[in-house]
């Protein structure tokens, strides 16, 4: 990907020389960068109050007990994971900040679960079943309330910016079934393998 970009600046900027056209360049990468900065900055308040609500729900016990709530059916996606293992709760984090569309947000608790499923690990070079199972789910991960994405609408000027939220909630749920479907019968073929089946 880095080949592909770097050729498309490079062509651009070259045909835009060779056209004298270069003022058109510098426009749009001024441009750009303003417009970056400004929406990096409307971001911060949505991620910082994100971010602080789970601390707060971490420090009082929340997520445990949060945890155990939904362990029946964390228990049926993630076999290996013993009970009460702080991936769980990191897992649970994640999948929640996901939820309300704070995907920045998500990322700190996706890495520490990911560390957490990685002290599983029996074979630290291969990733095991659960951290395929939480990758798909990450990834596809059912949105609720696109809170980033209405944000992001919001700051370009958007007259109805929440009007996405019905048909994100059904892409993501469509996305997130099938990757479960898929992890599930990717989980049993690879068992089959190994038992020479």
């Amino acid at each position: 990907m880095n080949y592909i970009f770097s050729f498309l600046i490079l062509s651009g900027i070259t045909v835009a020389f060779l056209s004298g056209r270069m003022d058109v360049v510098v426009n749009a990468a001024v441009t750009s960068a303003e417009s970056a900065v400004e929406r990096a900055v409307s971001l911060i308040a949505v991620v910082s109050l994100w971010l602080g609500i789970a601390r707060v729900a971490e420090k009082a016990g929340l997520i445990d007990a949060m945890s155990r709530a939904i362990a029946p059916f964390f228990r049926w996606l993630f076999p290996s994971i013993p009970k009460g293992h702080p991936a769980l709760g990191c897992i649970l984090m994640n999948l929640s900040a996901n939820m309300l569309g704070f995907g920045s947000a998500a990322t700190p608790f996706g890495l520490k679960a990911m560390q957490e499923l990685q002290s599983l690990n029996k074979k630290p070079d291969t990733a095991t079943e659960a951290m395929c199972t939480f990758l798909a789910i990450n990834t596809s991960s059912v949105t609720l309330v696109p809170a980033t994405l209405v944000a992001l609408r919001t700051s370009a000027g958007s007259k109805n910016p929440s009007e996405i939220v019905g048909a994100v909630l059904f892409a993501t749920t469509c996305s997130t079934l099938a990757a479960i479907t898929a992890d599930y019968v990717m989980r049993i073929t690879n068992r089959w393998r190994s038992k020479g089946l």
